[in-house]
């Protein structure tokens, strides 16, 4: 009779496996941990944000206040935005056909049509051949389906920070009034909530 299998060895090259894979996933947060908002120290945006920062601090995030500083800040917020994968209008060019989403970057490296138009076509569903249903359109207010889980994780963390510079700041307001603004899935929402909870940020 042969000798039952035993699943130990397996199953600690599947563990060690796991570790080497997360190292990658931790040494790409440690990179962002480090690089975070270095844009900001340096022009177009440090001097924008040295004179709206205090002014953003005394003011209720998401309120028309609020609102109005974004507006005056809007030159520098463009260049920070296009700088900082971890911003959902980051990711501001969509495919009308595979809904795929792509930064100003990605957008001015996409193929372009032979007519001198300056449109720019999904480098996904046409990298080679133009296909012209598969154009590149402006939609700065659903930047999230652009982003990767490391990019949400870095704006959950920014949104928790960027809350804790206001006098009313909440991680869960932050939440609700993001989850309306970039248009999040319940899903996504969800999840967002559960990670903050879990961190202690929101209190059960």
């Amino acid at each position: 009779m042969s000798k039952e299998y035993d699943s130990l060895l397996e199953t600690k090259a599947h563990i060690e496996r796991v570790r080497e894979l997360f190292s990658s996933v931790l040494d790409n947060i440690h990179d962002r941990s480090q690089l975070h908002d270095q844009s900001k120290l340096k022009e177009p945006e440090k001097s924008a944000f040295d004179f709206a920062t205090p002014r953003l601090a005394g003011s209720t995030y998401g309120s028309e206040e609020y609102k109005a500083f974004l507006t005056e800040l809007k030159p520098a917020l463009d260049h920070h935005y296009a700088h900082n994968s971890h911003h959902p209008e980051h990711y501001r060019w969509k495919c009308a056909v595979c809904s795929g989403q792509f930064s100003d970057a990605q957008y001015q490296e996409a193929p372009q049509g032979p007519n001198d138009s300056g449109d720019r076509y999904c480098p996904r569903c046409c990298p080679v051949s133009i296909i012209y249903e598969c154009g590149l359109y402006l939609k700065p207010d659903e930047g999230v389906n652009g982003m990767s889980l490391l990019d949400v994780l870095e704006m959950l963390v920014d949104w928790k920070a960027a809350g804790e510079r206001h006098a009313d700041g909440s991680i869960a307001r932050s939440l609700r009034i993001n989850r309306d603004r970039f248009k999040i899935s319940d899903q996504l929402f969800a999840v967002l909530e559960n990670t903050a909870r879990e961190l202690g940020w929101i209190k059960p």
